[in-house]
């Protein structure tokens, strides 16, 4: 499986990836956790040691790497450089491991533009290409409020994509600009996971957005979730509770996808 987390800065994406993570991982599963926001901080909510989380290089930032691939220098522009390059090995190169996870950090590309063609952008779309659409384990991609990192043919072999809500018009916004953002690709399968909800009228106001079936499921608004992050540790040790509460949700995915 092969899931795509988008939605509204703070609205709790990254700690809803890291618990699905762990979950698959708990399930037995190969799991990549693809950290693509170039606010990086999953592997912290994977309860990755901070000496081991602060060695982690962005791929984009790997100079030499970005150079070898693509056959021109980190951060040109308008230069002649392979489309095409090699990627098969690099989640076994630099994945780094904990809790049965591995993580792969993409990094960001600052110059020329979130649009721009250059070897750092060429080389991560190859990448997510790869992890998608040939690589075997179940990934599970914490994106920004959009799906950049993804070409057309990349984002229509996701199995699904999912955006994390609160209960509030500017997190609403997100998940129809997401879901426009994926029909005008082709992507169909777009799902709503509301988060940091506090009574049933949040349910019902978040409801009352989305089409019948969209929504995965709610997870509530918990203090000991919040309270991990303080500590440096995984909510997913943190919150049986929220734990049920993803499980739920990753259960009700899995049933959606399996009744295609």
């Amino acid at each position: 499986m092969k899931i795509a987390i988008t939605g509204k800065g703070g609205v709790g994406k990254t700690t809803f990836s890291s618990m699905l993570s762990r979950m698959f991982a708990e399930d037995g599963y190969r799991v990549v956790a693809v950290d693509a926001d170039p606010d990086a901080n999953l592997g912290l909510a994977l309860g990755f040691p901070k000496d081991i989380y602060e060695s982690i290089v962005p791929i984009s930032e790997m100079k030499k790497l970005v150079s070898d691939r693509t056959a021109a220098d980190a951060g040109s522009f308008g230069k002649m450089f392979k489309i095409n390059p090699k990627v098969d090995d690099i989640p076994e190169k630099y994945c780094k491991e904990h809790n049965g996870v591995r993580l792969l950090t993409l990094g960001t590309v600052d110059s020329g533009g979130s649009g721009c063609v250059c070897p750092e952008h060429v080389l991560l779309k190859r990448l997510c290409s790869h992890l998608i659409l040939q690589n075997k384990d179940v990934v599970v991609m914490d994106m920004e409020a959009g799906i950049e990192h993804l070409g057309r043919g990349t984002a229509q072999g996701v199995d699904a994509f999912i955006v994390v809500v609160e209960p509030g018009e500017r997190s609403l916004q997100t998940y129809r600009k997401v879901k426009k953002l994926g029909n005008d690709i082709g992507v169909k399968k777009v799902f709503v996971v509301g988060n940091k909800i506090r009574n049933k009228d949040d349910e019902q106001f978040i409801m009352n957005n989305l089409e019948d079936g969209e929504s995965l499921g709610f997870i509530y608004y918990n203090q000991d979730v919040i309270d991990s992050d303080r500590s440096n540790k995984s909510p997913y040790d943190t919150s049986e509770l929220a734990k049920q509460q993803v499980e739920a949700i990753k259960n009700k995915l899995m049933l959606l996808e399996t009744s295609k």
